[in-house]
């Protein structure tokens, strides 16, 4: 297999990404005296001669790129039959896993990495840059989250609103962002259609739902997006000034953070070539600089594994490189770190 080749194919794996989702109402909500039937994304029922499944199943996954907040409405309409208040809006709907809270801006894949508790998938070759990402464990699937609508917690998240405005301009500003640090300018986005297109690829409105194809997004959606990113990756046909990267470590309550489920977020300059000697940046250099007690060595993980859609990036990964093949659709290489044994 050609580099190009090896290239497309975790392209496509990373836009195919997927995980199945069994997505219950909180009982504190809920009007009958056993839990409502769940609401199941990407799983097969099973009926048995002596006992009927009640749960709904849908023969899609919800894709590893896209949001949870888009689900709400589906979800809203299949629990208000349970709801003791169904006049709750929509909107007003959200997840928790074990107690945490998620947050709704973040992309679903890095959430899973994060909180799930799978073991990301290892690279066959610990030198090998075109890892590929991994499909969910089985022990961990589906992915049970419990949906609320009532208690928001206002000191952990921002409440979207009713219109998508906020969603859209936490997504919008993300790009924005990303394009600056890379770029030296966001004037692609400001001034340009390019954001309406991006954000027509998230899933805003629930595009890319309408026409998943059973193993994440649809493949026409993916070569309508790529000549997007391209043009943003290289707004100004000159170099990257800088690489778009935050690390997410989580981290146990404390005193000064006494919230459950609380992320440390790691965001600092990472440029394309190492200064001085114009060697390209690998991971390991750059986690190396950003945490170093961490990462004390720069080509082998100690403490910690850096997880990116689900499997571990191998050290000596160029970050340019990560960038242009596994970066999300905010243009951000998100990079869970999970702590080792």
């Amino acid at each position: 297999m050609t580099t190009q080749e090896q290239s497309n194919s975790l392209q496509a794996a990373i836009w195919n990404g997927s995980v199945p989702l069994d997505i219950r109402l909180s009982p504190a909500e809920c009007r009958v005296y056993d839990q409502a039937d769940s609401y199941l994304v990407g799983c097969t029922s099973k009926r048995s001669r002596f006992r009927l499944t009640k749960t709904v199943v849908f023969q899609i996954q919800y894709p590893r790129l896209s949001y949870l907040p888009f689900l709400l409405p589906r979800l809203h309409a299949f629990f208000a039959f349970f709801l003791i208040d169904p006049s709750v809006a929509p909107h007003e709907g959200w997840f928790s896993v074990e107690g945490v809270p998620l947050k709704w801006h973040y992309p679903l894949g890095l959430l899973y990495d994060l909180f799930s508790g799978a073991a990301p998938a290892q690279a066959d070759r610990s030198d090998d840059a075109n890892h590929s990402p991994s499909r969910p464990q089985p022990s961990t699937l589906p992915w049970r989250l419990t949906l609320h609508f009532t208690d928001w917690p206002g000191d952990q998240l921002v409440q979207p609103d009713a219109e998508g405005k906020v969603l859209h301009d936490a997504f919008i500003n993300s790009v924005k962002e990303a394009d600056f640090l890379r770029n030296g300018t966001a004037k692609g986005i400001i001034y340009g259609r390019r954001y309406k297109s991006v954000w027509s690829h998230t899933d805003g409105p629930d595009t890319l739902l309408r026409s998943a194809n059973g193993n994440g997004f649809h493949s026409d959606k993916r070569s309508a997006f790529d000549p997007i990113a391209q043009k943003l990756l290289y707004a100004q046909g000159a170099p990257l000034r800088h690489i778009p990267l935050k690390l997410y470590l989580p981290s146990s309550p404390s005193a000064a953070e006494p919230l459950s489920g609380h992320l440390r977020v790691i965001q600092s300059l990472v440029t394309p070539y190492l200064h001085g000697t114009g060697e390209p940046q690998t991971l390991g250099t750059a986690l190396h600089g950003l945490v170093p007690a961490l990462f004390p060595s720069r080509k082998t993980p100690i403490h910690a594994k850096p997880v990116l859609h689900g499997a571990v990036v191998p050290m000596s990964s160029p970050v340019e490189a990560l960038l242009t093949q596994a970066a999300y659709l905010d243009g951000w290489l998100h990079l869970g770190l999970v702590m080792m044994a």
